[in-house]
């Protein structure tokens, strides 16, 4: 007696089994995330939000030294992965970026006024306008001492000048970006 075929409609509700390649570049795709957060330094990788034993995982590979010893530590993170959702983990990895990538981009908005005031007069009645608690008699000190070094021959410089003043802008700005709540939306980018 034949079998009966099997009626088509019975499967529409079934997904389709995912390929042998999908998982394989999941899985790789997990592996090179558990990388990415190995570069992170210990206290970094405790402060994000994960499972106790991928996080331990993740630290044993970062302690691990032989190349066949990390492969099979990064196989087993990138297996308790599968068991993890990691679109949190790239989140907070993402977050610790943009971090950085902040800090960065206030040295430079901190060298660049360093620069411009070394540079220009106006460029210090700017800044005082911008910034109206600055001490002005130690901000055009600290201005007149860098000029001084600047004008010197360069074995003769002391980057002292350079340095002060550098430091008294960069506090500066930091105490306006607490005094507005840490937000550096269009108040923070009139300074070009």
């Amino acid at each position: 007696m034949p079998r009966p075929s099997p009626d088509p409609e019975e499967f529409d509700d079934v997904p389709p089994k995912p390929s042998k390649t999908r998982l394989k570049k999941e899985s790789h795709d997990l592996q090179d995330l558990g990388l990415e957060l190995e570069k992170l330094p210990p206290a970094r990788i405790r402060a994000i939000p994960m499972p106790e034993n991928l996080c331990d995982a993740i630290l044993e590979l970062k302690r691990t030294k032989t190349h066949e010893g990390r492969r099979r530590q990064l196989q087993y993170v990138g297996k308790l992965m599968r068991g993890v959702d990691p679109e949190p983990l790239r989140d907070a990895l993402a977050a610790l970026h943009l971090g950085s990538a902040k800090a960065t981009l206030d040295l430079h908005r901190a060298e660049r006024w360093r620069a411009e005031l070394i540079a220009s007069d106006d460029v210090l009645t700017r800044w005082v306008d911008e910034h109206p608690g600055t001490e002005v008699q130690q901000l055009r000190n600290l201005v007149r001492a860098a000029r001084k070094d600047a004008a010197a021959a360069p074995e003769q410089r002391s980057a002292k000048g350079f340095r002060e003043l550098f430091q008294f802008v960069r506090a500066a700005l930091d105490e306006k970006a607490r005094a507005e709540g840490g937000s550096d939306d269009d108040g923070e980018d009139g300074d070009d």
